[in-house]
């Protein structure tokens, strides 16, 4: 898949998260502006955040509202928001961000 997606992983559960809230921000004259969002699916994916063809050059953030998410399994988490910031080359390849998470840590690297 070309563009920006993500996966998320609990691995504290050894399932995907499903029903997470992720928000998708990009940087503009050192500001954080909405982009896009998305919300992981049953198998923890958030396929297509944003096409391949609207993907320009610069700088990203994905903010994995996690806190949520670990409410909605009775467990206490340290990490309420998990923030990943992208620095994207002008090339329109695709960027995959897998996640995987537990209550008190989490790992990310670029998928493919």
């Amino acid at each position: 898949m070309s563009g920006i997606s993500t996966h998320v992983l609990d691995t504290s559960q050894g399932k995907p998260a499903s029903e997470v809230r992720i928000r998708l921000e990009v940087c503009v004259d050192e500001e954080w502006a909405p982009y896009a969002s998305g919300i992981t699916d049953s198998d923890g994916r958030c396929a297509q955040l944003v096409p391949a063809a609207n993907v320009e050059a610069g700088k990203y953030r994905i903010v994995f509202e996690t806190g949520a998410y670990f409410d909605g399994l009775g467990i206490a988490t340290l990490y309420p928001e998990i923030v990943v910031i992208l620095q994207i080359a002008s090339d329109r390849s695709s960027y995959h961000i897998p996640l995987l998470l537990s209550p008190f840590g989490y790992s990310t690297y670029r998928g493919s």
